[in-house]
């Protein structure tokens, strides 16, 4: 088969195109015929050398979450997954190549009237956003900050908080991602790349932080009294170090969203039947052929991209 190799940690053209042995799928498997693979920041992350969630040593075949067809089971499987539409975590390894073996437990089927590349960009994106929702709980009528307004998963949290009832606030860099925002449902839509941009912002009640660092120290300064401030990714780097006594003073809430592995996969669930029924709609913002799985890395870490990033394996 085809597939992506990480032959190093380094830049994104430690990523290089190879044949690898088909898998096999063992006891309690399925062997899926990958038709797209996600690519998240953090595989980023984990491609340049730094810590993280994933583990893994070069020369090794990296990705995550995968989405395509149920070809073959292991033992102790379900036969009845052959010819299945599934989505799934590969664990952090195996996911840009043709094909993939994963646990028979951990596979979500694709609902009818879903196509497979928006189940694919909603795998994480989707149940992250999902968890950060219920995390913060926004009412109607509140005003909610969304940094990195125009990535995966914030596209998802601007119209997710807006059916929810709240006033949304986007935040992202440039005038192309504020109009992307803006199409998903944004009131308002701020550029955090302007010095001083949190003095355009009126007060906010909730403020969803995918970035860290100083976008996210200043937006703490706009959430308001027993407002409540969510941090889930650092794409600036690091984290916002927001300190506690510092909240606790101001009477805002620093929510650390935490869930079980099954609430997780009762919140991917969820948000594939609602993208199946109309009411979320993921953003594919880009997409590669698996050969320029580097190029994708590249785009991803220069910011030019919106929404979900996929790469096209068949």
């Amino acid at each position: 088969m085809r597939a992506v190799w990480l032959t190093g940690f380094g830049g994104p053209e430690v990523l290089v195109e190879g044949d690898a042995p088909d898998p096999v799928p063992g006891d309690g498997q399925v062997l899926v015929e990958v038709g797209f693979a996600n690519i998240t920041f953090v595989e980023t992350q984990f491609r340049s050398g730094a810590p993280g969630p994933f583990k893994g040593e070069p020369p090794m075949i990296p990705g995550n979450g995968v989405g395509g067809v149920v070809t073959a089971v292991g033992a102790g499987a379900d036969p009845g997954l052959v010819g299945r539409r599934v989505v799934t975590s590969t664990g952090g390894s195996g996911g840009y190549a043709e094909l993939a073996a994963v646990d028979a437990a951990g596979v979500f089927g694709v609902p009818d009237g879903l196509a497979l590349d928006d189940a694919v960009a909603l795998l994480a994106d989707g149940r992250t956003a999902t968890m950060m929702l219920r995390a913060a709980r926004p009412r109607p009528g509140e005003r909610v900050l969304v940094e990195a307004a125009a990535g995966g998963v914030g596209t998802l949290l601007v119209g997710l908080a807006k059916a929810a009832g709240a006033t949304v606030v986007a935040a992202a860099g440039g005038p192309a991602k504020l109009d992307v925002a803006r199409r998903f449902g944004a009131d308002e839509a701020v550029d955090y790349r302007e010095p001083g941009w949190s003095k355009e912002v009126a007060p906010v009640d909730v403020v969803f932080d995918g970035v860290g660092g100083g976008i996210a120290r200043e937006a703490f300064t706009l959430v308001a009294e027993a407002g409540r401030m969510v941090s889930f990714g650092l794409a600036s780097g690091e984290w916002a170090g927001l300190p506690e006594d510092e909240a606790a003073r101001q009477g805002v809430a620093l929510v650390n969203p935490r869930a079980s592995q099954e609430e997780m996969r009762g919140f991917t669930r969820d948000v594939l039947a609602d993208a199946a029924r109309g009411l979320v709609r993921p953003l594919i913002g880009q997409r590669f052929p698996l050969k320029d799985a580097a190029r994708a890395h590249a785009a991803i870490e220069a910011r030019a991209t919106v929404g979900k990033t996929l790469l096209e394996v068949r």
